[in-house]
C-alpha cells in the first residue's frame, strides 16, 4: 500500500494499486499475475477477494469500514468499526484506529483531515455524487466533529483523467447549475455534444468552495495506466482499488 502524503499529525493514509494480490483474469494485475482486487461485488472469486482483503488487513490497525457505495451523498459518522458494509459514499470519524475506506476504478477517492489530526474523512466521488454534493457533505460532517479546527487538507487519489473521460452535456449542465464557472473543467469532445470532463478539477473547485484549498493530488490516470490501475470505463469487468485513512491509536 502506497502512502499519499506525509503529515505531522497522528493521521495515516494510503492507497492500493491492482498489483500484489490473488485475483486472476480481468481482476488480475494486467500482466498475468495476481491482482489486489478489493471489490466484493464486481464478479471476482469471493475467495480471492477475501485473500486480498486479508493481505491488506495486515497493514492496517483494524478491519476497514467498507461502504456499499451507490454514487450518492450519504455520509456516515462512525464511532467504531462497521460490522458489515453500510450504504453510503463517505464516512468521517474522530475515533483512533477506525479505518475509513472507499473503493474506486475511475471514480475519485478523496481523503480529508484537519490540521491537528482530530478528524478524518473519506469520500467516493464519481461525477454523480460529486455534482450532488458528496464532498460538501463530507466536509460539513467533519467540521461538525472539529468546529475549532485550525485548517483542513485533502488528498485526491488516482482517477480517470480528462482526456479519457468523455461525458454528455447533461453532466456539464449538472455541475454548471451550482457553479457556472465549472465550465472551465470541460473541454469540447471529439464527438458532437460530448465533453472531456476534468474530475479532479471539479473536485478541487468543490473543495475550495467548502473552504479546503490545501490539496495534494495523485496525478495518475486510471484509464491510461493499465499496469497499475483498474479502470471500469476501459475494461468493463474489472477490480477495485482502495483508499484508506485513519488516526493512529495511542501506543
Amino acid at each position: 500500500m502506497r502512502l499519499p502524503w506525509s503529515v505531522e499529525t497522528p493521521v495515516r493514509a494510503g492507497f492500493t494499486t491492482r498489483q500484489g494480490g490473488r485475483s486472476r483474469g480481468p481482476w488480475g494485475d494486467g500482466a498475468g499475475g495476481g491482482g489486489l482486487n478489493l471489490g466484493a461485488h464486481c464478479g471476482d472469486d469471493p475467495q480471492h477477494v477475501a485473500a486480498n482483503r486479508a493481505l491488506l488487513r495486515a497493514a492496517l490497525p483494524s478491519e476497514p469500514c467498507w461502504l456499499d457505495q451507490v454514487h450518492g451523498t450519504e455520509v456516515l459518522v462512525l464511532t467504531e468499526s462497521l460490522g458489515a458494509p453500510a450504504r453510503a459514499d463517505a464516512a468521517v470519524t474522530t475515533r483512533p484506529g477506525v479505518v475509513l475506506a472507499v473503493l474506486t476504478a475511475d471514480c475519485l477517492p478523496v481523503l480529508i483531515t484537519d490540521a491537528d489530526g482530530r478528524v478524518v474523512g473519506a469520500a467516493h466521488a464519481g461525477w454523480r455524487g460529486l455534482a450532488a454534493g458528496v464532498l460538501e457533505n463530507t466536509v460539513a460532517a467533519a467540521r461538525a466533529l472539529a468546529p475549532g479546527a485550525r485548517g483542513w487538507r485533502a488528498w485526491l487519489g488516482p482517477a480517470i483523467g480528462q482526456t479519457a473521460f468523455e461525458v454528455g452535456d447533461d453532466v456539464r449542465q449538472a455541475f454548471m447549475q451550482a457553479d457556472p464557472q465549472a465550465t472551465a473543467c470541460f473541454a469540447p469532445g471529439l464527438r458532437p455534444g460530448k465533453w472531456q470532463a476534468d474530475l479532479v478539477g471539479l473536485a478541487r473547485r468543490r473543495l475550495s468552495r467548502a473552504g479546503i484549498d490545501r490539496v495534494a493530488i495523485e496525478p495518475a490516470c486510471t484509464h491510461r495506466d493499465a499496469a497499475r490501475f483498474y479502470s471500469y470505463r476501459r475494461d468493463g469487468a474489472t477490480g477495485r482499488m482502495g483508499s484508506f485513512i485513519w488516526i493512529d491509536p495511542p501506543v
